[in-house]
């Protein structure tokens, strides 16, 4: 897990002294992934620069890393699973290999099988390999996107590459010349709380995408899908269920055993739910003093440090938990939206930014749960298609009747909303887990709003694809949700609050092996139609069933809870105030309305019961405020603490 940079001139362009000078400047912005080790390498065609954060092979692997007589140079960040049995099979088929760590079976996979090596990993990654014989890179970023990987084009026509989109900024000079604020990325963020792959809110800044390689050809550059999510679900005959349950257990065992291979400590977050809980569990059986960590606020109703403090001591693990304040809250947000490169308006990556900072008091490696819900059928969402199956029944005017009475009951009544989900179809409704502003309202807030710009422009493709491969709704909502929420929230949210910490997350679930398993679950297997006790209203069904021998019986069915923030408390009460100066000292009008978010805040305020749908609201609008003073304005500077950490922990 690490930062990397890479610089890559045009033919026509030599790299001089000023290219080696801004990528080892840039480079600073990356030393909190980083901060064991920093090194540039460079030619005449590229510079290569990179802070290292040594998890395997502590002493060798130095990076940019040389394979093949110096033919070429690797940059890698993330972690390869599988690459013991990589480095067996290279050195069957003749291979040289001079280290003992993961870095150099990439490098050395690709001298001996091509652009094809990406196929044979198992694991997270972002790389870049530069080949000095043929002037030619080539590069691939994991499956998932769990690993992130930002790109640009500067003024003198050559390409950057970067693990971090604040050191693509410093070498382009700033917002300025990046091309300032995409209107179309800002109005995407305030549909969906965070800017889609493949674009950022800066215009001239894009990302790799996740599953995706690329070729640099005469600074040309050429990317290519190589991995594809298909679901292909599998009818399971009546009486043979609990095959499917312990193959499933199987694969998640082993995915886990795989994920704790490494030379430092490794620990685990623990939440109240089945997913950390199950990895948690899986990974004590490799590790018997495993450290798990959680965080909470200081609500009894909403805190899941006591839930997973039981949930710790029925696996019989040591525990850490975090509790913070609305006060230690507010203070983080400035720091918290540096590190996060581009807004993301979900509250719970700040309390994941603290227990990450607790957790590297103690190890230099934690697993976590994300991806199982995309996988295996676990968003409460899931099941609304069967709960509006009787819409498919409802000819059209019969729809039309419904939407016209939506529009004309009072927000916030019971009902309105139902009956104007029920009324379209899946494709202009379902968009992710965050549904903030409706289109009328983001019309009021933002200035300049384009009304042919919708969500649909995001997953208009996707549907096509869905509907090619003849997925039920369910099946289509999870595909949908491992291009666009996955990848644009959890992952992003997982990556920056860790890697702030100079800690290294990894991710179980998603795992190609997993993932090749999940995808043959059938929907009465993932959310069932019916049924009563465990089956009635049931997520991830099938997961529970194969985690009954692993994680506790009081965790197997308890409503998921992530990391609840009570932002509408927050807003309401002690950080009201510190909203309304982000927002005064904003000098966002040329998108925002002010006048607009003030009046949200109001309503905040007076209500008897604070609206935690307006809060949300409030939330994205402050997030990308403090965003645009710290990188557009340059108002806000952030007090970015000096990353010192052992290498061996």
């Amino acid at each position: 897990m690490c930062g990397l940079l890479a610089y890559l001139s045009t033919d026509a362009d030599r790299v001089g002294v000023d290219h080696v000078d801004g990528v080892q400047s840039a480079l600073h912005c990356l030393h909190h992934r980083g901060p064991d080790d920093t090194a540039v390498w460079s030619d005449d065609r590229a510079v290569l620069g990179f802070n290292r954060l040594s998890i395997i092979d502590l002493e060798g692997s130095p990076q940019p890393l040389p394979y093949a007589g110096d033919r070429y140079r690797i940059l890698f960040n993330g972690e390869i699973y599988n690459y013991l049995e990589l480095r067996e099979a290279l050195a069957a088929a003749g291979a040289e290999l001079s280290t003992h760590g993961d870095t150099e079976t990439i490098v050395a996979g690709y001298h001996l099988w091509g652009q094809d090596v990406v196929r044979r990993l198992r694991g997270m990654f972002s790389f870049v390999i530069w080949d000095t014989a043929t002037r030619t890179a080539f590069g691939a970023r994991d499956p998932f996107g769990i690993k992130p990987l930002f790109t640009a084009r500067l003024a003198d026509g050559g390409l950057v590459f970067s693990s971090e989109k604040k050191a693509v900024l410093e070498m382009l000079g700033g917002s300025a010349a990046a091309g300032g604020v995409d209107p179309a990325s800002l109005q995407h963020y305030l549909t969906l709380q965070y800017v889609p792959e493949p674009a950022t809110l800066h215009r001239g800044i894009r990302r790799i995408e996740s599953g995706t390689s690329f070729t640099v050809v005469d600074g040309e550059l050429h990317t290519a899908r190589y991995f594809h999510p298909t679901f292909r679900p599998q009818p399971v005959a009546a009486g043979r269920e609990q095959e499917l349950y312990d193959r499933i257990a199987a694969a998640l065992d082993e995915s886990v055993a795989k994920h704790m291979r490494a030379d430092v400590t490794v620990g685990s977050f623990l939440s109240s739910g089945i997913d950390s809980t199950a990895i948690a569990a899986l990974a004590h059986r490799y590790n018997p003093d495993l450290m798990t960590f959680t965080v909470g606020f200081e609500r009894e109703s909403t805190s899941e440090v006591d839930i997973a403090a039981e949930s710790a001591a029925a696996l019989g693990v040591a525990h850490v938990p975090v509790v913070i304040t609305a006060e230690q809250f507010a203070e983080a947000i400035p720091e918290v939206v540096w590190y996060l490169d581009d807004p993301v308006a979900d509250p719970a990556l700040v309390p994941l930014y603290f227990v990450a900072r607790e957790a590297r008091k103690h190890v230099k490696v934690v697993l976590s749960g994300e991806g199982a819900d995309e996988l295996f059928g676990g968003y409460t969402i899931y099941r609304e298609p069967l709960s509006l199956a009787w819409a498919e029944r409802v000819p059209p005017f019969g729809k039309r009747a419904m939407a016209a009475l939506s529009e004309r009951l009072p927000e916030g009544m019971r009902g309105k909303d139902l009956l104007r989900r029920a009324s379209i179809p899946l494709e202009e409704r379902y968009y992710g887990n965050a549904r903030n502003f409706s289109g009328a309202e983001l019309a009021r807030l933002m200035r300049g709003h384009d009304t042919d710009l919708s969500h649909v422009t995001v997953t208009e493709a996707l549907y096509r694809q869905t509907r090619e491969a003849g997925y039920d709704d369910v099946t289509a909502m999870q595909y949908v949700d491992l291009f666009t929420w996955l990848r644009g929230d959890i992952l992003v949210k997982a990556d920056k609050m860790t890697m702030a910490n100079s800690l290294e997350l990894r991710v179980p679930f998603l795992d190609p092996e997993v993932f090749a398993l999940a995808s043959t679950i059938p929907l009465d297997q993932r959310v069932p139609v019916g049924g009563s006790g465990d089956r009635q209203n049931a997520t991830k069904y099938a997961l529970r069933r194969a985690m009954e021998q692993i994680v506790p019986p009081s965790i197997l069915h308890r409503r998921k809870l992530g990391f609840p923030v009570p932002t509408a408390d927050f807003l309401a009460g002690p950080l009201h105030e510190w909203a309304r100066d982000i927002v005064a000292g904003s000098q966002t009008d040329e998108w925002l309305d002010r006048d607009h978010v003030l009046g949200l805040l109001d309503r905040l305020r007076t209500a008897e019961v604070p609206s935690k749908r307006i809060a949300r609201q409030v939330w994205e609008v402050l997030v990308f405020m403090v965003w645009h003073g710290i990188f557009v304005e340059e108002r806000i500077k952030p007090a970015i603490p000096e990353t010192v950490y052992p290498v061996r922990l």
